[in-house]
């Protein structure tokens, strides 16, 4: 049975820092590429981040670039986030996803396994 555990999430003033954690079991992890999506009040679930099985290429929302930044450790078979230069509207529940796909990873419907969610609240 395929797991995604995220943590890390909680509330922080604006301007600070998070990292997110993703951990992964009953999966080949380094077979899979792994995203970043959120979900803000009111809002649509968005792509936040990407990172290829080998985490040699990473893409990103426009309007995380140069503040988030995508890894992750094939040994330990988890994905993370970190969050820096935090603003209100990064308030959301934050997900990590798990792809097949080599080259495709900016839709949900792309994904093959997710987590639960990760509540990150940014206050100013």
């Amino acid at each position: 049975q395929v797991q995604l555990v995220e943590s890390g999430g909680e509330r922080v003033q604006a301007g600070g820092s998070l990292r997110l954690s993703c951990a992964a079991s009953g999966l080949t992890f380094p077979n899979y590429a792994m995203g970043w999506f959120r979900q803000g009040p009111g809002k649509e679930r968005e792509f936040v981040a990407a990172i290829t099985w080998s985490g040699g290429s990473t893409y990103y929302l426009d309007s995380v670039k140069g503040r988030f930044t995508i890894s992750r450790d094939n040994a330990l078979n988890t994905v993370y986030l970190q969050l820096n230069s935090l603003k209100p509207e990064d308030t959301a529940v934050y997900y990590c996803a798990a792809t097949h796909y080599s080259n495709r990873w900016l839709r949900s419907d792309d994904y093959d396994y997710w987590g639960q969610g990760t509540q990150v609240i940014v206050s100013s």
